[in-house]
């Protein structure tokens, strides 16, 4: 239980606020926003109205779904940097669904620090998985892959495409889509989205 004190102290940041205007700016309900951080729609309804704090691993859960860094929530609004570096020993290597037994790629968050990001920048290393397997997801905004290495397998809505390292390809990301390593060796690709 908390004193008053920290309680007050708590307050003063607004992380339930803010995370209400990221939740909200992504255009994200409290069930999906459930599914990507395995936390419940109780829980977080309930950090959102300010009536729980969360613990750190919690916050960070939810700061990596929105590809912010935990500073988003305890940072001045008016003291917010414009500039971030990613620097690679320092990023995580996350799975595309932290529940899912069969993954088909594993990414890092190449601008996790920057805070109000107006895109999503990602480094995303394919598996070689059945493509009937791949898990479809669309979100809004539009998706850009640029291919280093490899092949990569792209199924947007009933079309499938194969691109080629060197290749890339823009779509409107509100249409399912779902990508997988369709190389015998390693595919990496850059990709980034904008809300």
């Amino acid at each position: 239980m908390l004193t008053p004190t920290l309680a007050d102290g708590l307050k003063s940041y607004s992380i339930g606020d803010k995370l209400r205007a990221l939740r909200l700016r992504k255009k994200i309900g409290l069930v999906e926003l459930g599914k990507h951080t395995s936390l419940s729609p109780a829980l977080l309804s309930k950090i959102e109205r300010g009536k729980l704090f969360p613990t750190l691993p919690t916050l960070l859960r939810i700061a990596m779904v929105f590809s912010v860094g935990l500073e988003f929530f305890f940072t001045d609004d008016r003291k917010r940097r414009v500039l971030a570096i990613s620097r690679q020993k320092e990023r995580l290597k996350l799975p595309e669904n932290a529940e899912a037994t069969e993954v088909s790629y594993v990414f890092e968050s190449l601008d996790f620090g920057a805070v109000e990001r107006k895109l999503n920048a990602y480094l995303a290393e394919f598996r070689r998985i059945n493509p009937e397997k791949v898990i479809l997801h669309q979100h809004p905004g539009v998706e850009f892959i640029y291919v280093f290495a490899g092949r990569l397998g792209l199924r947007i809505g009933s079309d499938h495409n194969l691109l080629e390292g060197g290749d890339s390809i823009y779509f409107d990301s509100t249409i399912s889509h779902g990508y997988w390593n369709a190389s015998t060796g390693k595919t990496t690709a850059i990709v980034v989205s904008v809300p």
